[in-house]
């Protein structure tokens, strides 16, 4: 999901599968990334989804994830089978949206997948500045959504527009 007017391209690492049964970003009902996401941008989150993606396109976000496919059993980031995951064509996003000036990882898993994926693209690439955020599925509970609101505000408010 994205625009290209994008400033700032949030990764994931791969959906879960409440998210691809419902073809939708973080659809488990616990996953704090649209509360944290309305609290930074100030929108409703019983908005409808499409609301909510026009909501990060406005700010200037752009949403993908770093594994186009892969085995996984179940929905945790460490069930993914590293080995055999297909990777999305990121440079090309990032020659589409030549505005992007920061890559935020959604959770150490997304950032540790585009380590791997970078590998595989067989080119050098000119990368806008990065920074690993803490996870926003529910999954991640060393962290409250408190503190997660606060790591995700820091990073982002100064990039995107509220």
């Amino acid at each position: 999901m994205y625009n290209e007017n994008a400033r700032v391209l949030i990764l994931g690492s791969l959906p879960g599968k409440r998210s691809i049964a419902e073809q939708g970003y973080y659809a488990h009902p616990q996953n704090a990334f649209w509360p944290i996401m309305a609290q930074i941008l100030g929108f409703d989150t019983q908005i409808d989804y499409a609301m909510r993606l026009e909501h990060l396109k406005g700010a200037g976000v752009a949403l993908w994830d770093v594994v186009a496919q892969a085995e996984r059993p179940g929905s945790l980031d460490s069930a993914i089978v590293r080995s055999g995951a297909q990777y999305n064509d990121i440079p090309d996003l990032l020659g589409q949206c030549s505005q992007i000036e920061l890559i935020a990882f959604n959770g150490a898993a997304a950032a540790e997948m585009f380590q791997r994926a970078k590998k595989c693209w067989g080119r050098e690439l000119k990368l806008p500045k990065s920074v690993k955020l803490p996870s926003t599925s529910p999954a991640h509970a060393a962290m409250s959504r408190e503190q997660k609101l606060a790591a995700w505000q820091g990073a982002l408010s100064e990039i995107v527009r509220a």
